[in-house]
């Protein structure tokens, strides 16, 4: 089995890797299969962008499974900002130190009950035969009052998860993966792809 991701992002196929550990299967991304085009995200939610993403790709690789994640933010006080634009937001050449900074500063004076937050992830994939999955999961949390870890990356460091009284950036790899949106979408979607390859 061959999984095909489409993603620069080296750091979701760490978190990929270890996840689908257990598939016998080669996961590469698009720059190793010499696939660099332009992909317009224009849906109106992540399951949509992540479905787009994973469209684009399957015309280009033979007999590989597609995957495409799409994931963000969603802040309740600022509206689901910055939501499906998460990594868009303030500029895609913007530093995420500087991201999460604005987003600290536009939280001030807002208390803890109401920095209600969820990390979203939806995962697409589009087998050989042109089938099509999706699977969606969240990671609740608050919106913390400082950046804090050195795990993670993107809006980990402003995460506080209360169950586990740490912010998401200072959970080990192992720990976040076994939490966090992005494990439980993809370990949803390596059960669908299972179910799927069962039925064949």
């Amino acid at each position: 089995m061959k999984i095909v991701f489409a993603t620069g992002n080296e750091n979701k196929v760490v978190e990929i890797r270890a996840i689908f550990q257990d598939l016998n299967a080669e996961i590469t991304t698009m720059a190793q299969e010499g696939i660099n085009i332009d992909i317009e995200e224009n849906g109106t939610s992540f399951r949509e962008n992540a479905m787009i993403k994973a469209e684009s790709i399957a015309p280009l690789v033979k007999d590989a499974i597609v995957m495409a994640d799409d994931s963000g933010l969603v802040i309740d006080a600022l509206n689901g900002e910055p939501g499906i634009y998460s990594a868009r937001y303030l500029g895609h050449d913007t530093s995420y130190h500087e991201k999460n900074g604005d987003l600290l500063r536009r939280l001030e004076g807002v208390p803890d009950e109401k920095r209600t937050a969820r990390f979203v992830c939806a995962v697409a994939a589009v087998l050989p035969d042109g089938r099509k999955l999706v699977a969606e999961e969240t990671m609740e949390g608050r919106i913390g009052y400082e950046e804090k870890g050195s795990n993670g990356f993107g809006y980990d460091p402003i995460s506080f998860l209360p169950e586990e009284g740490r912010y998401s950036a200072e959970l080990a790899p192992e720990e976040k993966n076994a939490i966090s949106h992005r494990g439980k979408a993809l370990r949803k979607m390596r059960e669908l792809i299972h179910e799927s390859i069962d039925r064949q």
